[in-house]
């Protein structure tokens, strides 16, 4: 069968980092999962293993919610991706975490991230070799599901370990004698998150210092076709910031924060192929590649934690890839219920999937306030 425009981007999107350019040199299985699933962090330049909790920290930093200012909260994410190419390809994510004891230092959590490709007419040859006609259609599609355990080990120190299910279906379903199918994977996260008391700052102002980094999806390599050779390496990252919440007063928060993440996944050598090695090997091959490094930096004011206006910048380099672009959003809060906007501006020559997209969270705290809240 011969495929459609449409399913050769959707596979493009599953075997490269996410599509975005046709620059970059280091590829994965999954790239869904290197794609920010929430609209706060979509905001702050796709940051978030030291910003403070919200109910999307599951992807970045599962640590966090032991410092949740909720005892319990369900979120979810809509984000259209390739708005400009189509219509019907999205990625949805859902997250959910719930306080376990009375003394509040631990954490249950899961999520589900769903990455729907959309429908792909398939054509084939016509009889006679004239021409093609249609042969039905493939839903190609990629998830993962998550649990984590967080434990806080001192006042203002965490620790999680997430387990994860992860499904790349790039055929979508449809019957031919190729020999791509359903990939299968687990993987691991291990992630840890600090965040001080509040102390004397500038100006009398008071101040409070957070810290974060995360190993993520460190997993066997995914298999697409049957063949040893040619398994696809999971997306594992390295992930570390930190950031400093400045309280003007006991309404107003601004918060900066930076973060540097690295692909731990090894490029390809001097002749173009990449090492076909363990998981482990691949991760010390791959600090050969300076250039996997990114960087991001963002800016937050929050009002009486009912109302944010947030600022970001993601910087990726030419050579791995280019992605380049400035983040703005907003947030809501009214009672338990939460709403989260971003919009992406790229500023680099390399295009982006999620140039000028709009993506939208909506968060509800089902649980009651935890000891978290009284420390604004």
């Amino acid at each position: 069968m011969t495929l459609t425009k449409k399913l050769f981007l959707g596979l493009g999107l599953g075997m490269s980092i996410a599509a975005y350019s046709q620059t970059q040199t280091v590829l994965t299985g999954a790239p869904f999962l290197r794609i920010s699933p929430d609209a706060r962090a979509g905001g702050m330049g796709d940051q978030g293993v030291a910003t403070t909790t919200d109910a999307f920290s599951q992807f970045w930093n599962a640590a966090k919610y032991p410092f949740s200012k909720t005892t319990s909260a369900v979120g979810i994410n809509y984000t259209p991706y390739m708005s400009k190419l189509t219509n019907d390809v999205f990625l949805l994510y859902g997250a959910y975490h719930q306080f376990l004891g009375d003394e509040e230092r631990a954490t249950l959590s899961a999520s589900i991230y769903y990455f729907n490709m959309g429908e792909v007419e398939l054509t084939k040859l016509a009889v006679g070799g004239q021409g093609f006609e249609k042969g039905g259609f493939a839903k190609p599609n990629e998830f993962s599901i998550d649990v984590a355990y967080a434990l806080k080990l001192s006042d203002y120190y965490s620790m999680a370990v997430t387990g994860r299910f992860i499904r790349s279906d790039l055929s979508g379903g449809f019957n031919s004698d190729n020999t791509l199918k359903p990939a299968n994977s687990f993987a691991v996260d291990v992630s840890g998150y600090f965040q001080s008391e509040k102390h004397s700052s500038i100006n009398d102002f008071e101040g409070r210092v957070k810290g974060g980094f995360a190993v993520q999806n460190l997993g066997p390599r995914l298999d697409y076709t049957g063949d040893e050779e040619s398994r696809s390496y999971l997306p594992t990252m390295a992930r570390v910031g930190a950031g400093y919440d400045l309280f003007l007063d006991d309404l107003n928060r601004v918060g900066l924060n930076f973060e540097a993440s690295k692909l731990l996944v090894p490029g390809p050598d001097q002749t173009g192929n990449v090492p076909n090695v363990g998981v482990i090997d691949g991760i010390g091959k791959s600090f050969s590649n300076p250039k996997s490094m990114m960087f991001s930096g963002a800016v937050e004011y929050e009002y009486d934690n009912a109302f944010a206006v947030r600022g970001g910048y993601f910087h990726e380099s030419v050579e791995q890839g280019g992605r380049q672009y400035a983040t703005v959003g907003v947030g809501l809060k009214y009672q338990s219920f939460g709403l989260d906007m971003s919009y992406l501006i790229n500023t680099s020559k390399t295009n982006s999937a999620l140039d000028n997209t709009l993506r939208f969270g909506l968060t509800w705290n089902i649980g009651e306030e935890s000891s978290n809240a009284q420390d604004y």
